[in-house]
């Protein structure tokens, strides 16, 4: 169980659009609240990633995801109600979050995750956060909380305490997108 107080300070720190390092489904990711600009920007720069590469959003559950995306097909909310392993759905169109984490097409990448505390979280907040790998752009995505590097913990607001002790949090999660003919088409397995 996550000790509410953590997510007390998670909560006040993404509201004053600060980062978090914390735990997901799939690794330990820099966080911030996914409809601010800001903080939005501060991922990008903290990473020295190229403002053409979205970032991943997280959302709570279904019900969420519908207030963020144009539309969520069937055949993605069944699949979402039943795969086992972690999956980001690449959806056509973003509604209210900044255009910086849409691709080019406006599409964006969203997952629920199947973490307990992320969903906790998330719930609390109130919004969609960003998950983004804690590495700076194109060094090794970290396995562990030891393998992340100190600039990147020094650069977020606050750092997580759950998970820290874990030597392996998760594998990358399946990303699929639905084709204009409502075929799955999955982009990484």
């Amino acid at each position: 169980m996550v000790d509410y107080y953590d997510v007390k300070k998670a909560v006040q720190t993404l509201e004053s659009d600060g980062l978090i390092l914390y735990p997901t489904d799939t690794n330990w990711s820099i966080g911030c609240d996914a409809t601010s600009e800001v903080a939005v920007a501060r991922v990008f720069r903290l990473k020295k990633r190229p403002a053409d590469q979205p970032l991943t959003v997280l959302v709570e559950s279904i019900d969420m995801l519908k207030d963020y995306v144009d539309h969520v097909h069937p055949r993605i909310e069944t699949l979402l109600s039943f795969h086992v392993r972690p999956l980001t759905i690449v959806y056509d169109q973003a509604e209210k979050l900044p255009q910086r984490l849409t691709a080019s097409d406006g599409s964006i990448a969203i997952r629920i995750p199947q973490d307990d505390f992320c969903r906790d979280l998330i719930r609390e907040y109130g919004r969609p956060l960003v998950a983004s790998s804690a590495n700076v752009h194109g060094a090794p995505r970290p396995k562990h909380f030891g393998e992340i590097n100190s600039d990147i913990i020094q650069g977020v607001d606050l750092v997580m305490p759950h998970r820290r002790a874990e030597r392996e949090i998760g594998e990358p999660s399946v990303i699929a997108r639905l084709s204009d003919k409502a075929e799955l088409i999955f982009i990484r397995e």
